[in-house]
Protein backbone atom coordinates (compact mmCIF):
# COMPACT_ATOMS: atom_id res chain seq x y z
CA UNK A 1 0.00 0.00 0.00
CA UNK A 2 1.32 3.37 -0.83
CA UNK A 3 1.70 5.94 1.33
CA UNK A 4 -0.59 6.30 4.44
CA UNK A 5 -3.93 4.73 4.49
CA UNK A 6 -6.48 7.87 5.17
CA UNK A 7 -9.88 8.46 6.21
CA UNK A 8 -10.74 9.96 3.10
CA UNK A 9 -9.60 6.25 1.39
CA UNK A 10 -11.61 4.43 3.80
CA UNK A 11 -14.60 6.39 3.10
CA UNK A 12 -14.54 6.38 -0.53
CA UNK A 13 -14.00 2.32 0.04
CA UNK A 14 -17.44 2.12 1.65
CA UNK A 15 -19.16 4.26 -0.78
CA UNK A 16 -18.35 2.00 -3.84
CA UNK A 17 -19.02 -0.94 -1.77
CA UNK A 18 -16.17 -2.69 0.01
CA UNK A 19 -16.51 -4.06 3.25
CA UNK A 20 -13.85 -3.19 5.56
CA UNK A 21 -12.65 -5.27 8.50
CA UNK A 22 -10.63 -3.66 11.01
CA UNK A 23 -9.56 -4.11 15.17
CA UNK A 24 -11.18 -1.11 17.36
CA UNK A 25 -10.76 -1.74 21.12
CA UNK A 26 -9.20 -5.45 21.09
CA UNK A 27 -12.99 -6.30 19.15
CA UNK A 28 -12.84 -7.51 15.15
CA UNK A 29 -15.74 -5.70 13.14
CA UNK A 30 -16.90 -5.16 9.70
CA UNK A 31 -18.25 -2.26 8.50
CA UNK A 32 -20.12 -1.16 5.15
CA UNK A 33 -22.35 1.17 3.96
CA UNK A 34 -26.20 1.14 3.49
CA UNK A 35 -27.56 4.58 3.17
CA UNK A 36 -26.27 8.04 3.10
CA UNK A 37 -24.06 8.81 5.98
CA UNK A 38 -25.87 5.13 7.56
CA UNK A 39 -23.08 2.56 7.99
CA UNK A 40 -23.34 -0.96 9.66
CA UNK A 41 -20.83 -2.34 11.62
CA UNK A 42 -20.47 -6.03 12.84
CA UNK A 43 -19.45 -7.64 15.51
CA UNK A 44 -17.14 -10.65 14.58
CA UNK A 45 -15.41 -11.02 17.69
CA UNK A 46 -17.22 -13.39 20.29
CA UNK A 47 -16.16 -12.60 23.81
CA UNK A 48 -18.38 -13.50 26.15
CA UNK A 49 -17.38 -11.68 29.23
CA UNK A 50 -17.36 -8.49 27.53
CA UNK A 51 -20.93 -8.48 25.72
CA UNK A 52 -21.21 -5.96 22.92
CA UNK A 53 -23.96 -5.36 20.18
CA UNK A 54 -23.61 -7.44 17.15
CA UNK A 55 -25.00 -5.20 15.08
CA UNK A 56 -24.72 -1.06 15.17
CA UNK A 57 -25.86 1.26 12.96
CA UNK A 58 -23.64 4.72 13.11
CA UNK A 59 -23.25 7.84 11.16
CA UNK A 60 -19.84 8.81 9.42
CA UNK A 61 -19.21 10.88 12.08
CA UNK A 62 -19.10 8.64 14.50
CA UNK A 63 -17.16 6.52 12.15
CA UNK A 64 -14.40 9.71 11.88
CA UNK A 65 -14.08 10.12 15.16
CA UNK A 66 -13.03 5.70 15.43
CA UNK A 67 -10.93 6.21 12.48
CA UNK A 68 -7.55 6.84 14.12
CA UNK A 69 -7.96 4.00 17.11
CA UNK A 70 -8.65 1.46 14.31
CA UNK A 71 -6.07 -1.15 13.60
CA UNK A 72 -5.36 -3.96 11.61
CA UNK A 73 -7.95 -2.42 8.54
CA UNK A 74 -8.39 -4.95 5.51
CA UNK A 75 -11.30 -4.76 2.89
CA UNK A 76 -12.89 -6.65 0.06
CA UNK A 77 -15.25 -6.39 -2.32
CA UNK A 78 -19.13 -6.58 -1.50
CA UNK A 79 -21.19 -10.17 -2.52
CA UNK A 80 -24.10 -7.68 -3.30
Amino acid sequence: MEGKYTFERLDEELNIGYIIFFTYVRNRYQIFKTAENCYTQQLLTDNPKNPLPRNSIITKKTLKEMYPFMEKIEYKASNN
